[in-house]
């Protein structure tokens, strides 16, 4: 499946009904992913492979991720943790050479159908990446750049602004100098800004590259338990290099890891997809009991 967009006119355009209106709940879970009780299931990927230029980064990647949960991708360096999670907001349309294979469901719709919104797909679905990347604007500025962009009055966005802040636990620390440089602010303030920048165009999921690598523990611990208080509205999904983060702060783990193919060359696989207390207390899998033990990674 070509991750090119296509593109036709206006009127042929039109989204994916699920992409511009809150999507049915769905309960069914497919994969090799736990079965638990009714959950909403946002994504399904199947038989998901990613290449580039042709060659294979990762692939034979089953699992669901639900709604109102944290679900963390763990392994080592290299295995695909963050090309999958690019998979999830079309992030790989912007990668020269880059294709993704299988079926990447988004509420029961095929999230790189032909018809659907790429610019609506990444609005619904936002991305907070490893290194806090505030734009060179002020704080408020940064705030207000995606919903001026959707068309919102000056008024709301006001609100708008004053929400997220206080949804990322930041309003208190900047209300003060909103006019201030974004650059200004602490590497953990940074971050929390580019979470509320994400949550001020109404997504409905956030997806997290590392989040926490470049902060040190106090700001970590900021960010971990905004993602418990996000999660009670948005569906999570985060990579982490950090085991400890993923079972203090996730639901569900999905464990990745890399192995030659016959060419030699390094393939990444989703290895086991479970809870998080069972995946860390009794893991199906000895290659998963290996790298939570430190055996390797």
């Amino acid at each position: 499946m070509d991750t090119r967009v296509e593109e036709t006119s206006a009127a042929a355009t039109t989204v994916a009904p699920v992409l511009t209106r809150p999507p049915a709940a769905q309960t069914t879970v497919t994969g090799n992913g736990p079965e638990t009780g009714e959950r909403e299931i946002v994504f399904e990927l199947a038989d998901v492979e990613v290449s580039y230029h042709g060659a294979t980064a990762v692939r034979g990647v089953n699992l669901a991720v639900a709604a109102r949960e944290i679900t963390a991708f763990i392994g080592p360096s290299g295995c695909g943790k963050t090309t999958v999670l690019r998979s999830l907001n079309r992030m790989h349309d912007l990668t020269p050479g880059a294709q993704v294979k299988g079926r990447v469901s988004y509420h029961g719709e095929d999230l790189y159908g032909s018809r659907v919104d790429v610019a609506e797909v990444r609005r619904r679905i936002g991305m907070v990446f490893q290194k806090p990347n505030p734009f060179p604007k002020s704080i408020q500025d940064n705030i207000a750049y995606g919903p001026k962009i959707n068309g919102k009055k000056r008024s709301e966005i006001k609100d708008i602004v004053e929400s997220v802040l206080h949804r990322a636990a930041l309003w208190d620390e900047v209300k003060d100098k909103l006019k201030q440089s974004a650059l200004g602010l602490s590497g953990g303030q940074q971050q929390r800004l580019c979470i509320a920048r994400a949550l001020a165009v109404e997504p409905d999921v956030v997806l997290m590259d590392e989040p926490c690598s470049a902060l040190d523990p106090i700001a970590t611990a900021r960010i971990e338990d905004l993602m418990q208080e996000l999660k009670t509205d948005y569906t999570l999904v985060i990579v982490t290099h950090n085991m400890q983060q993923a079972a203090r702060a996730s639901d569900r783990t999905a464990f990745f890891t890399a192995e030659a193919d016959e060419e030699g060359r390094r393939v990444g696989s989703l290895v086991e997809f479970d809870t998080t207390e069972q995946l860390f207390t009794q893991p199906s899998d000895e290659r998963t009991e290996g790298y939570i033990s430190g055996r390797f990674g």
